[in-house]
């Protein structure tokens, strides 16, 4: 059996989806692997490093969509997916409900396509959680951004010249990427403060040494899978009471509330932007889902009010090395679960496999893209 790995020509994409590792110990249980040329430059993977891992290199990109299994990153654009043959797989991410028209390709070629995105939170499938280990890497880098952008610094300084205070970061959403935001922003003397709609992951931010805005409300917060859920009209209008003092306070925000399937909820409004202090910066790691903030503009940086706000819609690729070896190691733990005996035994009674399932048998399996 062969694994197509192509190179990814999504815009700012520079990760791959296997690397020069993860390919060794795939060819090591008698698997094939062929590389499109390039494809890991940008990772800081050259096609030497895949040749010595035991991979093929190929020259032309449809050498590699002949592939038994072809593993991206980014899901396949309608061109690519007309090349891929009937009866192969395509394993990628692809969120739900974008990209309809190349998922309609795809079952219309034939192809049995599986959604990184849509891996359920369960045991077994925790190391192939790619959206956990691409949004801890997002968390870290936002961070980052956030410190970078602000003109101040994060630590608290004594100094000859007087006491520097601490930077104040308050962080929206603690999962996987706010609570590695959190983390890293302590590491960096800030003082924290985050909030999420979920009162269980009160202990996880208090553990990490910041400080837990609570609200009460009456309903719960925490949907399907541990993931937030959309509030109602009236609970929406009570969390944005209870930021709005929060955000006026802080000196970075870093927003990361999503859910899944749906626009990301709009939690800071031009008003609050305004009632920020001059200088300060946002980071909205939602803006590929259309930001948190009113005022986000997806892949862009922009200043409203003379805030800040970072809309960054791939902070991952900008860690190309390493938020490729996790991603890799995700797929080659996927890939585990429908190859026997370095063949494709795909049995859609597998909860994972039936989860993660787009197309399959010339038919579009998952409702979100059902359009």
């Amino acid at each position: 059996m062969r694994i197509g790995v192509p190179k990814e020509r999504a815009p700012d994409e520079r990760r791959v989806a296997l690397v020069p590792e993860t390919a060794s110990r795939l060819i090591k249980t008698g698997l094939e692997v062929i590389v499109e040329a390039g494809a890991g430059e940008e990772a800081g993977y050259t096609d030497d490093a895949f040749r010595e891992a035991g991979a093929a290199v190929a020259g032309a990109a449809a050498e590699v969509w002949g592939a038994d299994v072809i593993v991206k990153v980014q899901a396949p654009t309608v061109e690519e997916a007309q090349g891929a043959r009937s009866g192969s797989v395509v394993v990628t991410l692809l969120p739900p409900g974008r990209s309809p028209d190349e998922v309609r390709t795809l079952a219309s070629q034939g192809v049995t396509t599986f959604s990184m995105d849509l891996i359920p939170r369960i045991t077994r499938a925790q190391p192939m959680d790619a959206l956990s280990s691409q949004s801890n890497i997002a968390g870290y880098k936002a961070v980052l951004l956030g410190a970078a952008v602000l003109p101040k610094l994060f630590p608290m300084l004594m100094t000859a010249a007087g006491t520097i205070a601490p930077a104040r970061v308050f962080v929206i959403g603690a999962g996987v990427a706010g609570l590695q935001a959190i983390a890293t922003a302590r590491r960096l003397g800030a003082i924290v403060t985050a909030f999420d709609v979920r009162p269980a992951v009160k202990e996880q931010v208090e553990s990490l040494g910041a400080k837990f805005l609570a609200i009460e409300l009456a309903e719960g917060g925490e949907g399907e899978g541990g993931y937030a859920k959309e509030l109602s009209e009236e609970a929406h209008r009570l969390e944005q009471e209870l930021l709005r003092e929060a955000v006026a306070g802080a000196d970075v925000v870093i927003t990361t509330a999503l859910v899944p399937g749906r626009p990301a909820p709009k939690l800071i409004t031009e008003a609050m932007v305004q009632g920020m202090h001059p200088a300060s910066v946002i980071v909205d790691l939602a803006a590929p889902a259309g930001g948190n903030c009113e005022l986000t503009v997806p892949g862009q940086e922009v200043v409203r009010h003379g805030v800040t706000i970072v809309g960054e819609v791939n902070l991952p690729a900008t860690v190309a090395t390493h938020s490729s070896q996790m991603y890799a190691r995700n797929l080659a733990s996927f890939l585990g679960t429908m190859v026997r005996d370095g063949e494709l035994a795909i049995d859609l009674n597998d909860e994972i496999l039936s989860a993660a399932c787009v197309t399959h048998g010339g038919e579009v399996k998952g409702a979100a893209w059902k359009v």
